[in-house]
């Protein structure tokens, strides 16, 4: 694709081009407060803002509150052997929607569809609450990730569509502040439900917030959309959801449930590459593709999704495993250690403001994901020497270091994209970001857990005393068969050779996670910088040759 400067338009030329009856009926005031070239002003970006960032909070939030009360729930559900498919579903289902999201927010507009994700959410939400045995459970889950597979691809793509990649800077840190937010009270909210009232209400909590950012966006998200033609890529949705949904099983199943080797594994694989293969070619010859060749042609949309990929894969090594070290190592509870990431979020959210603002300030963004990666790596580097004395003011320098590269490289590689594409693939190239980011996290996720659970596994039988003869401690998917709270219950010889099989493999699963954050310094320096636009996706009128053929603007959406 070119690489023109797309704010070289004239201002007339930049103006929204809102027809009908509501935008030719807009109230003086409205008009009057909108910034030079008809984007929204300050303070109306901040109220669309209120409505996106409760979306994002359902999303954010569901990923830590239900972490803490899985333990209550298995033992209510009497399902232990299914624990890893509460997760696996939610994951599977809303990272295969996640470009689908994107396609039909082109083709529809992106408040209805956003509306509806937050309403499947909901739903998923009311009857996981009301699950009687873990089959449900796993089903709504996956009911539940469908919703969410929408929730934050939509609203990054809304932002693209009225915030230029010039002024977005100017609230990177609103987003950042909503995952800070929702790791730190996650754990603890659910912590509080499980322990006072019940674990169902891990999922009912999600009614309420979702019903006032239903409210808030009927009421604020007024966004005119391209109207296209209206043709989805049916066959290829469902070449991707059984290619992912086959390879993750992989991951998920191999050397768990099933030796790597056995033909139930290697069959899975051999299908999973084949359907991809399907896909890639059917993609080339489908008339509306859910993810278009013209995207992977652009290096700054492929290089950006290598970046998010990659990223996801080694941060989750820090987020998942860092909780084991401290309530194993240290004996905290789980909310503590949920409390005790905090210094991650807080290196997240600052550097993300601080690039943000730079980025408007200079319209350079390169540097930050290529220092970002570097920190990231140096980050994972630092946590392979934790050990089980380390003080709690070192792990933080560690995290805040790991924080602090995740925060400079997640929300300025979407913003690279979103500035190299066309209006009309605003919201697939966004939610095709969101997917490869969220399909790193799968398989990410998937990998080193098969990292830690061999490496625990491998070393508890030389680490604990031989004439121990209690109950067999292993480790599983799903964590240590000793629980933390009753690991002060074992011999003192016992309880130190859990600890030191654990914090040795941890050391392996950061190890693995490092060259997956150098590979991102590598894609860093290879992603190419173009002059920042001025004006947001809604606000870019067809420059010649630039949007040849789009289709005209049609009124306000809700």
């Amino acid at each position: 694709m070119s690489a023109r400067r797309f704010d070289d338009v004239p201002a007339a030329q930049a103006r929204l081009r809102v027809v009908g009856d509501e935008g030719a009926g807009a109230p003086a005031g409205d008009e009057a407060d909108r910034a030079p070239g008809g984007q929204l002003s300050h303070r109306q970006v901040l109220v669309v803002f209120s409505g996106l960032m409760l979306g994002m909070l359902l999303a954010a939030l569901d990923q830590t509150i239900v972490a803490t009360a899985l333990p209550t729930i298995v033992a209510n559900l009497h399902g232990t052997n299914h624990l890893q498919w509460v997760v696996t579903s939610y994951l599977l289902a809303s990272t295969i929607t996640t470009p689908l999201y994107g396609k039909l927010s082109d083709l529809y507009g992106r408040k209805g569809v956003f509306q509806i994700a937050i309403v499947v959410f909901l739903v998923g939400s009311a009857l996981s609450g009301l699950s009687r045995n873990m089959n449900e459970l796993i089903l709504f889950r996956g009911v539940q990730g469908v919703g969410a597979g929408g929730l934050i691809a939509l609203a990054m793509a809304i932002i693209g569509d009225i915030v230029s990649p010039r002024e977005r800077g100017r609230y990177q840190g609103y987003f950042g502040g909503v995952f800070a937010v929702a790791s730190v009270i996650g754990p603890l909210v659910g912590g509080l439900f499980t322990q006072h009232l019940s674990w169902r209400w891990v999922f009912y909590i999600n009614l309420p917030i979702g019903a006032v950012a239903l409210v808030v966006t009927s009421v604020v998200l007024r966004l005119p959309y391209r109207r296209l033609p209206h043709r989805i890529d049916y066959l290829g949705s469902l070449l991707l959801v059984a290619s992912v949904s086959a390879l993750l099983l992989v991951t998920v199943w191999g050397g768990s449930q099933y030796p790597w080797g056995s033909g139930v594994i290697v069959g899975l694989g051999a299908g999973g590459l084949f359907l991809a293969a399907v896909f890639v070619w059917w993609e080339r010859r489908a008339s509306e593709p859910l993810l278009p060749g013209r995207l992977f042609r652009n290096d700054i949309f492929c290089v950006s999704s290598g970046i998010g990929f990659l990223l996801s894969v080694a941060m989750f090594g820090a987020i998942v495993y860092i909780p084991f070290y401290l309530q194993y190592a240290d004996g905290v509870t789980p909310t503590v250690s949920g409390l005790l990431l905090l210094p991650l979020m807080a290196g997240l959210l600052l550097f993300s403001v601080v690039s943000g603002r730079l980025v408007a300030r200079t319209g350079r963004y390169k540097v930050f994901p290529l220092v970002g990666s570097v920190l990231m790596a140096v980050g994972l580097w630092l946590l392979t020497f934790l050990t089980a004395t380390t003080s709690h003011l070192v792990m933080s320098v560690d995290l805040v270091v790991l924080g602090a590269g995740m925060g400079l490289v997640m929300q300025n590689a979407v913003l690279a994209t979103q500035n190299a594409v066309t209006p009309a693939d605003m919201g697939t190239a966004t939610s095709a970001l969101m997917f490869f980011r969220s399909l790193g996290a799968v398989f990410g996720t998937a990998l080193l857990g098969v990292v830690f659970v061999r490496g625990v596994n491998d070393r508890l039988p030389s680490l604990i005393p031989a004439h121990y003869g209690g109950p067999r401690v292993s480790a599983t998917s799903s964590g240590l068969s000793v629980p933390p709270a009753q690991l002060h219950l074992l011999p003192a010889g016992v309880r130190h050779g859990i600890t030191e099989a654990l914090v040795r493999s941890l050391h392996e699963v950061f190890w693995v996670a490092v060259p997956f954050a150098v590979v991102t310094v590598v894609l860093a320096v290879f992603l190419r910088e173009i002059r920042l636009r001025r004006t947001g996706g809604l606000a870019t009128d067809d420059a010649p040759g630039e949007h040849a053929g789009a289709a005209p603007v049609v009124p306000l959406e809700g």
